[in-house]
């Protein structure tokens, strides 16, 4: 019998990768799956050169690797390995309505806008589409529906690789994010489910809610230490996980 799987992608590639508290992370997904009988899936290797292609944009080979490791499911959910997600978060498949699920960027307004706008005149004919219907590709939820959906992405990337790295080094704008969000908004026809701040609580430190007291564990479900907050991601993480489940 198929299960859910939450699949999180922890490639240790350099110094910036190391000692980030990942390891907290994993453990508070692993409870998390755990509680809801999910399958927990960690990749921990390349699949592809890193000079060629990032870690981050694996998640476009999900499925495929999912395939390969012959796993069944019924749904995906993925999940950025410098998240915590806290003890009461509800069963988020429950909520998908099996539909692609993602919640709106919250953060750098000026970094978002100056994505839509280069990735959109640079690589897709200048189509665009409202900046509140960006989302953070550091939580989302699929299924096999979206196959098609993945395998454009895929192919996107092989004929744009080098554009790409271009652009990022020239405008200092998304990664892969981007990308899923002009795939997204433009290919899926019944558009995607926005999700609850509580889903991915982004931006923390920007945002005015990091802070030593965690209060924002009592506000919502998934924790993400993004944006280069001080002193590290790890100091965070590891922090939030103690105070949560020990």
């Amino acid at each position: 019998m198929s299960k859910n799987v939450i699949f999180l992608i922890n490639i240790v590639h350099n110094e910036r990768s190391k000692n980030q508290g990942y390891d907290y992370s994993i453990k508070s997904w692993k409870s998390y799956a755990d509680k809801y009988n999910c399958d927990l899936f960690i990749l921990d290797e390349a699949i592809m050169d890193i000079s060629y292609m990032a870690p981050h944009w694996t998640k476009m080979y999900i499925l495929d690797i999912l395939d390969v490791n012959d796993i069944d499911y019924e749904q995906v959910l993925y999940v950025d390995s410098d998240t915590i997600v806290t003890p009461n978060a509800p069963n988020l498949f429950e909520m998908s309505e099996y539909k692609f699920c993602a919640v709106p960027n919250f953060g750098d307004m000026d970094w978002m806008l100056r994505s839509i706008e280069a990735y959109s005149s640079e690589l897709f004919d200048n189509y665009t589409f409202p900046y509140y219907k960006y989302f953070n590709s550091g939580l989302m939820v699929f299924n096999k529906s979206h196959r098609g959906l993945f395998k454009s992405i895929q192919e996107f990337y092989t004929l744009n690789q080098q554009k790409i790295v271009s652009m990022q080094n020239t405008y200092g704008v998304g990664h892969d994010q981007p990308v899923f969000n002009f795939f997204v908004n433009r290919d899926l026809c019944d558009g995607y489910k926005i999700l609850g701040y509580e889903w991915n609580m982004q931006d923390l430190n920007r945002s005015e809610l990091l802070g030593d007291d965690l209060l924002f564990t009592k506000y919502g479900y998934v924790c993400h230490f993004n944006a280069g907050i001080k002193p590290t991601p790890g100091y965070w993480i590891e922090k939030t996980y103690k105070k949560l489940y020990t």
